[in-house]
């Protein structure tokens, strides 16, 4: 699976996930998670961001 915030590889085992329009999305940092749930369309329409909190 694909982090849709920083474009990392994530495995589906990880706790970091939040589902969102009935889609389970994962992440490989708090901050990810925390990013996408305050504007999840941003990523979803624009793609992955980068890697803005330095990994």
């Amino acid at each position: 699976m694909m982090d849709p915030v920083c474009g990392m590889e994530v495995n589906e085992t990880t706790n970091l996930k939040t589902m969102y329009k009935g889609k389970m999305y994962y992440f490989c940092s708090s901050h990810c998670k925390s990013a996408f749930e305050k504007d999840p369309e941003a990523y979803l329409k624009g793609g992955p961001k980068g890697m803005p909190h330095g990994h």
